[in-house]
């Protein structure tokens, strides 16, 4: 019977982990506290999500679709109590770029690819999740995304200099040709009250969050001008609005499967899958160790998907976990998902009621709010400091910033060559391990031959190779113990120090194999000390321990040292090593 209920709380975990905390709301400090930060997220939402959609070159109100039942299906299937799911600036800006290029010569379809994008974005999460493949995610190395972020943002920044300067240009091949048109426009012809009021809300924004960052100045600087607008005939007056946005809740329809298109949008998706996630784990990561609560990467994974999946039917487009609302939502006080279910429903209430307040936003503003949302996501500080601890990281990074500025709006060739970079440049890196000789130091520690120019044993050498062995420096460990032997002709016994050795794959078992062939040619037996159980195992599987004899291989280097005493010529040769690691 125990054995069954676990298995019912092993099943209720992974499929149904909002049941975690549900009954936590029966305390009702608890369920005040989600109430306010739900209503508190859903204030920064619901203009936020508009502006978002915006950016992904969709109708304003279809940021409140992506935020309405995707918010809360995040929250129930995820495992983070406090992550905001919705539409996200990064990845609104990827859904425009994977879109805007196929839908040139169909502009009716845009809505119908971001629906499929936003299917075949969730689909893929949620199948990582499943499988439990959400290490995949770190094939996105740190440099890549801070280079990739950074380019992102003045990407989405200067995008909206159209709507600050009230001119429209036709969209160029690449994205800093459109935004040099841009310039030129708004040097002729800019619509000045329509950049007043863009400049009317960065003031708000940037006074009220300098007065109190509580304060939600995104949703007063929209209130406001909003206002504004309307008293002012802002529209008539040449300035764009939002316009009509429809009453009414998102109607379910399942999207257009177009295996043609999908095939295209496969690499956008599945790169705005890696992306979106990968800000999603990261601020989770931060709140739960705060929060001190379990995380779980994989059903963080299904929940973003299943979100995503119904994001498509419910007429959204792609979604993630943001990093600010998530940030405010914490600080808020929710304690469990069920804030995430206040916001969803405040979104909902706003589709069914609050429409008709929303058609003299200004155009502008939603460019003022993406405009301070994004200048957070420019943080030089992280580039230079990954310089200073690894210089590739740091090449990593500004290539991949350069080359996503360059290719943009089509992100995925910068993402894509900076991951091709950042794994060959680990690889470059490993080829050519620490692999050094060691004898004893005059501070009774085994250091570097050569590094400290000591003395070693004729007839034994110490070696120590500190990576693990693999097809890209097998032949590297080859070389160097060849040199060794070359240097040595009274040497009898190579005792290779395998502690730092973790893993080892087939082209790496070879060579030691070979080697210890090779050896016993040249009347040298290799000795393996201080191995990792699992690699002995291995090499116990493939029978190599038979070929170099179990009898050579020790768990310690003193051991190995007490036992080739009674094998040298010269024993006293070998005492001062038996005294450094004893």
């Amino acid at each position: 019977m125990s054995g069954f209920i676990k298995i019912i709380s092993s099943w209720n975990t992974q499929f149904v982990p909002f049941l975690g905390w549900l009954g936590e709301l029966r305390k009702a400090d608890t369920l005040k506290a989600d109430l306010l930060a739900g209503l508190t997220v859903a204030l920064i939402l619901i203009p936020q999500s508009m502006a978002y959609a915006s950016l992904a070159g969709l109708p304003p109100y279809y940021g409140l679709y992506a935020s309405f039942l995707p918010v809360m299906i995040a929250a129930f299937f995820g495992s983070s109590r406090q992550l905001a799911t919705g539409p996200v600036a990064v990845i609104s800006l990827m859904t425009a770029a994977a879109l805007e290029p196929m839908a040139a010569g169909n502009p009716e379809g845009y809505l119908a690819y971001a629906l499929l994008l936003a299917l075949m974005v969730g689909l893929f999460q949620l199948a990582l999740g499943l499988f439990k493949l959400g290490v995949l995610v770190d094939f996105l190395s740190h440099p890549v995304v801070m280079g990739f972020t950074n380019a992102a943002a003045i990407i989405i920044a200067t995008s909206q200099l159209g709507k600050l300067f009230g001119v429209t240009v036709e969209k160029a091949e690449h994205h800093h040709e459109t935004v040099w048109h841009t310039l030129v426009a708004a040097f002729h012809s800019t619509h000045w009250l329509t950049l007043s009021m863009a400049a009317m809300a960065i003031a708000w924004m940037l006074i009220l969050r300098r007065v109190n960052p509580k304060y939600p100045n995104v949703l007063v600087a929209v209130v406001l001008t909003t206002v504004i607008s309307w008293l002012i005939g802002f529209e008539e007056k040449g300035g764009a609005v939002v316009g009509v946005v429809p009453e009414g809740l998102p109607a379910f329809s399942f999207p257009v499967i177009d295996i043609p298109i999908a095939v295209q949008l496969a690499t956008a998706a599945m790169t705005i899958a890696l992306i979106g996630f990968m800000e999603a784990i990261s601020i989770a990561k931060a709140i739960a160790a705060e929060s001190r609560q379990r995380l779980d990467a994989d059903q963080e994974l299904v929940g973003q998907g299943l979100s995503n999946i119904v994001s498509s039917m419910f007429s959204g487009y792609p979604v993630s976990g943001s990093f600010s609302r998530s940030a405010v939502n914490f600080s808020a006080g929710a304690r469990t998902g069920f804030s995430s279910i206040v916001t969803g429903v405040i979104v909902g209430v706003t589709l069914l009621f609050l429409t008709p307040l929303l058609y003299h936003l200004p155009q502008a503003t939603l460019g003022a709010v993406i405009i301070m949302a994004v200048l957070k996501l420019i943080r030089v500080k992280e580039v230079i400091h990954a310089w200073k601890v690894e210089k590739h990281d740091g090449w990593v990074a500004v290539i991949t910033f350069s080359l996503t500025l360059i290719f943009a709006p089509h992100l995925d060739k910068g993402i894509l060559i900076g991951v091709i970079l950042s794994l060959g440049l680990f690889v470059f890196r490993t080829m050519r391990p620490r692999f050094v000789e060691v004898a004893m130091h005059a501070d009774g520690t085994l250091r570097d031959v050569n590094l400290f120019d000591l003395e070693t044993s004729p007839e034994v050498s110490i070696v120590r190779m500190d990576m693990s062995l693999y097809f890209a420096n097998a032949g590297f460990l080859e070389t160097r113990v060849l040199e060794i032997i070359a240097d040595r002709p009274e040497l009898k016994y190579l005792i290779l120090d395998a502690q730092g050795i973790n893993s080892i794959d087939s082209t790496g078992e070879a060579i030691l194999e070979v080697l210890s062939e090779r050896l016993k040619a040249n009347n040298i037996q290799i000795v393996l000390v201080r191995m990792k159980k699992q690699i002995v195992d291995i090499l116990q599987e493939s029978g190599l321990l038979d070929v170099i004899g179990s009898e050579w291989v020790f768990r310690r280097s003193t051991e190995a040292i007490i036992y080739l005493e009674t094998k040298v010529d010269d024993p006293k040769s070998l005492d001062r090593l038996r005294r450094a690691i004893s």
